[in-house]
């Protein structure tokens, strides 16, 4: 018991470190807060999502020496492929909300042009927001780097605790989504405007093209 504190930190500092880079995951939980929609379901699924791939790696990938080449390529290929289209469609509503949006809210008030804005951007089920969390979390080749493998071989140097390092990593990505989604819908309760969207559109649209070319640029 006298190591099991400072092992469960250890996994959580690291869980932490690792994570709270501003990447794909990340700003799509934004963007769902910033939308107000589903944010605790996201939250929730991305957290989720993360605990799995820690675990798999403490309990897996770690014992086997990582993921094999051609597994790990063939995720960076998808990887590629769905932060590309992504990206694209962030752009579109960059390029598309202002002047469509501006129209459907011309004379209306401060409320009415929030909910205009929320209704042009579309309604997204649950189900969809479901999906998307789970895309952004297991698509994106670096959250498997970072949590399979990265967290699950960390894990090896503490022999029998490696199960408490684990916990701790598992519970340091749920406190990093919990905290993200509390900024999320305090962001979305201020900053819930047009112009905020669409900056945050150009900007995820920047990111996941440039997260794309990082890894493409892995494969050679």
């Amino acid at each position: 018991m006298t190591l099991a504190a400072p092992t469960f930190t250890a996994g959580m500092v690291l869980s932490l470190s690792l994570i709270m880079a501003i990447g794909p995951q990340n700003a799509h939980v934004l963007r769902m807060g910033l939308q107000r929609q589903h944010l605790v379901l996201t939250v929730a699924v991305c957290a989720l999502a993360d605990i799995f791939l820690i675990g798999l790696g403490v309990l897996g990938l770690a014992q086997l020496g990582g993921l094999p080449d051609k597994l790990q390529g063939a995720l960076v290929g998808a990887g590629v492929l769905f932060l590309g289209v992504y990206g694209w469609q962030a752009f579109q509503r960059f390029r598309q909300s202002a002047p469509v949006l501006s129209v459907a809210v011309e004379g209306a008030s401060a409320a009415a042009h929030t909910a205009g804005a929320t209704a042009a951007l579309g309604a997204v089920s649950r189900r969809q927001a479901v999906l998307s969390a789970l895309a952004f979390s297991w698509l994106n080749p670096h959250a498997w780097l970072d949590t399979a493998v990265l967290i699950g071989t960390a894990s090896l140097a503490y022999g029998q605790g490696s199960t408490v390092f684990g916990l701790g990593a598992a519970a340091g990505s749920l406190v990093w989504f919990s905290l993200l989604g509390v900024a999320a819908f305090w962001l979305g309760r201020r900053l819930n405007s047009l112009h905020v969207w669409r900056a945050l559109d150009g900007l995820v649209a920047l990111m996941m093209w440039g997260t794309a070319v990082a890894l493409l640029a892995s494969l050679f």
